[in-house]
C-alpha cells in the first residue's frame, strides 16, 4: 500500500481548521451543531453578538476539514467530521489557544541562548478550560471507578492543580458532607475556581491556596484532608529526583491522606510517527519546548515506593495515549 500523501495545502489548511475548532467551541457553535445538526449563520451571529463575516469564515475553515458542510455562506450542517472533533474539541481549544504563544514562539525557543528565565508563557486560564473537558471525557470514568472503590469514609479532599475547580465541584456534588481545599500555582485559575464552585452551591465547602504543588509545605488547612486528587500536572514534578521529593513531601505535608488519585499522561512509546492518535504529538512536543521532563509509565511506576507510597492500582485511559489514573496509598 502506497504511504498517504499529504499536501502542503492539507497541513496549511489544518492548521487554521484548528483555531476554528477551538472558536467555535468557545462561542457556541460547536455545541449548537451537535445539539441541532444545522446552523443559521446570521442569526446565530446576532444571538450571540459576532462578527458576521468573521463567523462565516470560522465555518469555511470548518467545512475545509469536514466538520461542517455549507448551504452557501449562511447555513452550516454538521459535517463528517463534527462527531469526533466535537469528542476531541477540548484537545483543539489546549494548543490553539491555550498554547498560541508557546508554538508561536517556537523559532525563538528552540534556541539554547533563549532559554533563559521566563522563556515561554501560556494561557492558564484557557488550558483550565480545556482541560476540565479533557478531565470529563477522558479520566472521569476511571477516577469514579477509583473513588468508588475507596473501602474507607471520608470527610475532607484536596485537588492539587486544581485550576477552575471542576473536580472539586464534582466531590461535592457527590460527597454532600464532604469540604477540602484546592491548590493552584495561577491566581487567574484560583479566581476562576472560587467563581465556579460558589455558582454552583459549593463556596463556603472549600479553600483555594496559591502555592507551587511540588514545594508543599505543612499548612493546618491540610492536615485533615484524607482524599488527595491530581490530574494532568503530575509530570510537573519530574525529572525522576525532583519527583521523589516533591512526592515525599507531599506525604509530610497532607499527613493524614489515605488515598492518593494521581491522573496523568505519559511520554508514549513505540508510535510511528505517522500513527500518532489526537493531542500526544502536540502534548509531548509543547512539553520538551517548556524543558519539562515527561516520564513514561514505566517511569512513574518506579518511583512510588521509594518516595513512600504503595500504588494498589493502575487505571489505563484510552484517550490520551499513555494515560492512566495511580491509586496511590
Amino acid at each position: 500500500m502506497n504511504p498517504q500523501v499529504t499536501t502542503s495545502a492539507d497541513i496549511f489548511n489544518s492548521t487554521v481548521a484548528g483555531f476554528a475548532i477551538a472558536t467555535a467551541w468557545e462561542v457556541g457553535a460547536l455545541d449548537e451543531l451537535h445539539d441541532k445538526g444545522v446552523v443559521d449563520v446570521p442569526a446565530f451571529c446576532a444571538r450571540h453578538d459576532l462578527h458576521l463575516p468573521s463567523a462565516r469564515s470560522m465555518f469555511a475553515a470548518l467545512a475545509s476539514a469536514g466538520v461542517v458542510v455549507r448551504d452557501g455562506d449562511d447555513t452550516a450542517h454538521a459535517g463528517p467530521a463534527l462527531p469526533g472533533v466535537y469528542r476531541d474539541k477540548a484537545f483543539f481549544h489546549w494548543l490553539t489557544i491555550g498554547c498560541a504563544e508557546l508554538f508561536g514562539n517556537m523559532p525563538r525557543i528552540v534556541r539554547n541562548e533563549n532559554r533563559t528565565g521566563a522563556f515561554y508563557r501560556r494561557d492558564a486560564v484557557a488550558i483550565s478550560h480545556a482541560c476540565k473537558d479533557i478531565n470529563r471525557q477522558a479520566f472521569d470514568p476511571a477516577f469514579w471507578d477509583a473513588m468508588d472503590a475507596i473501602d474507607f469514609s471520608f470527610r475532607t479532599v484536596a485537588d492539587l492543580g486544581c485550576g477552575g475547580g471542576g473536580r472539586l465541584a464534582q466531590i461535592a456534588a457527590r460527597y454532600p458532607d464532604v469540604t477540602g481545599v484546592g491548590i493552584d500555582i495561577a491566581p487567574a485559575a484560583l479566581r476562576d475556581a472560587a467563581a465556579n464552585v460558589a455558582a454552583d452551591g459549593f463556596g463556603g465547602r472549600f479553600e483555594f491556596i496559591e502555592a507551587d504543588v511540588r514545594e508543599m509545605d505543612a499548612d493546618q488547612r491540610l492536615e485533615k484532608v484524607e482524599v488527595l486528587t491530581c490530574f494532568m500536572m503530575g509530570h510537573d514534578f519530574w525529572p525522576r529526583e525532583q519527583c521523589v521529593t516533591s512526592l515525599r513531601r507531599l506525604r509530610e505535608a497532607f499527613p493524614n491522606v489515605r488515598r492518593f488519585l494521581l491522573g496523568d499522561t505519559a511520554r508514549t512509546t513505540g508510535i510511528p510517527d505517522r500513527e500518532k492518535p489526537v493531542f500526544t504529538l502536540a502534548f509531548e512536543t509543547a512539553h520538551d519546548l517548556m524543558g519539562v521532563y515527561l516520564p513514561t509509565l514505566s517511569e512513574w511506576e518506579s518511583v512510588f515506593e521509594e518516595s513512600g507510597w504503595t500504588c494498589l492500582n493502575a487505571r489505563p485511559v484510552d484517550v490520551p495515549a499513555d494515560s492512566v489514573v495511580f491509586e496511590l496509598a
